[in-house]
């Protein structure tokens, strides 16, 4: 019987494997000719974390809705072309994945990347079916930052949010799960501690194989 309220909450993108580098290239390529370049500072305070309907309605304002959705498509098949066969999982992930599934704790994937994203990404990881759901920010109402997300993450599996942990990298991520009621951890694979600690985390590391990490995991999931 699965752990009677539980959960684990996992964003996809620099949480799991480590893509924002790549997801800045593919930005900049689309969006440079357009005017906008990124660097990395300015990429995690506007892009990261951030659904393509947000990006696109404050960046492509000027554009039809129709050309929006085709300049924001072009950027993840940009991505997409870029990060095949580069897919590797953040040193410690695989073991608590293991973990996870011997104590029979449900597992959620919450992203606000289009779900063609999320599925390459968990399928080059290999980790589609640990995953109960997987739930894209831009097929609700409301994406993250907004704790939507994380709150249908929670329904799905009949978690309580004072009973799971959540993991994120992007400000807009930890705001979303944090406004959830999820304590959430910050995947440092962009973001520097007091980054993630303003935006909500209780804790951050830079792998999943991090003692306090793990330690947090175990005392919060009762194993």
């Amino acid at each position: 019987m699965a752990a009677a309220g539980r959960a684990l909450l996992f964003d996809i993108d620099g949480t799991l494997t480590d893509t924002d580098a790549l997801h800045l290239e593919a930005f900049n390529s689309v969006f440079g000719p357009r005017g906008h370049h990124f660097d990395h500072a300015r990429y995690t305070k506007e892009l990261q974390g951030f659904s393509n309907a947000a990006i696109a309605e404050r960046f492509l304002a000027g554009e039809p809705a129709a050309r929006q959705a085709a300049i924001m498509a072009e950027k993840e098949a940009a991505f997409r072309m870029l990060v095949a066969g580069r897919i590797r999982p953040l040193p410690g992930l695989m073991a608590l994945l293991d973990a996870v599934d011997r104590a029979d704790v449900p597992m959620v994937a919450v992203t606000n990347a289009p779900r063609p994203n999320a599925d390459m990404l968990l399928s080059g990881l290999g980790i589609t079916d640990r995953f109960a759901v997987v739930v894209i920010g831009d097929e609700l109402t409301h994406g993250k930052p907004h704790p939507m997300p994380y709150l249908e993450g929670l329904r799905a599996v009949g978690a309580a949010a004072g009973a799971s942990v959540a993991f994120e990298d992007s400000r807009s991520g930890l705001r979303s799960a944090s406004a959830a009621g999820i304590a959430t951890i910050g995947i440092r694979t962009s973001l520097a501690h007091v980054d993630m600690i303003a935006a909500g985390a209780v804790m951050s590391a830079a792998t999943f194989d991090d003692p306090q990490l793990l330690e947090f995991v175990a005392a919060t999931m009762k194993w």
